[in-house]
């Protein structure tokens, strides 16, 4: 089998396995449409044990309505539970989904989350119907269409998202100035080992974890991974943490430092487009 035949039989299997998931999330039966979500509640939280580890994020008792029953049901997020719980106070509201008729098989997310309608997948394998494609015409015209192939579209792409970037950072700077500050405390440095297989290295990742209450009266718990100099060290250190009123989810240690960051990621925007412009023009000057 040929080049050709190959790159046409891919872009042929990735783009029936697109029509089929497309097709399913039309009739309603893909598995996010199968699923389940409620708004569940924390409350109780567990702080964490000095020492510890991470995995399975901060320890919380979750109560919600089962919808079929009208009953409240109340459950932990020990074991594997969807997403880590990272920030926690009594009376949060997290998300809580399982599949249909299987409520045992629960799962967190750090916020309630709308029905979807799986598209992820058929989306994906569309993607991967381009770049057989970009990568058919690089064999058949000459190798400069993959710049163009490649460039072009996505610095179109880059281009539609910049605003959306400009306006996340705008609120995110507003969100910033508008911040609380009080005063916390580390209450606990996690350590977790792993071991790669290959060869044998080994990585230890270290979680500070740090206890503030609002001003608002809220004593929240939350896993404090940026911004913080020395972590593993950190247990029992005094810090001042700037929250924002609405979600004390959304903190830092250092206001400035986020503030450095977002007009990071405008810059690496911008810059990206640069590069993928220049791609496809290098592409056009070489036909």
């Amino acid at each position: 089998m040929g080049w050709d035949e190959f790159l046409l039989l891919w872009c042929a299997v990735w783009g029936g396995v697109a029509l089929v998931g497309f097709g399913m999330s039309l009739a309603g039966v893909t598995k996010a449409q199968r699923t389940v979500r409620l708004t569940g509640r924390i409350e109780r939280v567990r702080e964490p044990r000095h020492g510890g580890s991470r995995k399975g994020g901060i320890s919380v008792v979750v109560s919600y309505r089962d919808p079929a029953s009208g009953q409240e049901v109340t459950v932990t997020n020990d074991g594997e539970r969807g997403e880590m719980i990272t920030a926690a106070w009594e009376g949060r509201e997290i998300g809580v989904s399982h599949p249909r008729r299987r409520p045992h098989a629960y799962r967190f997310s750090n916020i309630p989350e709308e029905p979807g309608r799986g598209l992820g997948r058929p989306s994906f394998a569309v993607f991967l119907v381009y770049v057989g494609l970009v990568v058919l015409a690089a064999v058949d015209l000459g190798w400069p269409w993959a710049l163009i192939g490649f460039g072009g579209p996505w610095a179109v792409v880059a281009a539609l998202h910049l605003p959306g970037t400009v306006r996340a950072k705008n609120d995110r700077l507003g969100r910033l100035a508008d911040m609380a500050s009080v005063q916390g405390r580390v209450v606990a440095v996690l350590k977790d080992v792993s071991i790669d297989q290959d060869d044998g290295h080994t990585w230890t990742t270290i979680t500070p974890v740090v206890s503030f209450t609002t001003r608002e009266g809220t004593v929240v718990t939350a896993h404090c991974t940026a911004n913080l100099p020395h972590p593993a060290e950190a247990h029992g250190r005094d810090v001042t943490v700037h929250y924002t009123p609405a979600d004390p989810a959304d903190f830092t240690l250092d206001r400035a430092a986020e503030h450095r960051s977002e007009n990071q990621d405008v810059t690496f925007n911008v810059l990206v487009i640069v590069v993928l412009a220049a791609t496809a023009m290098a592409g056009v000057a070489f036909l």
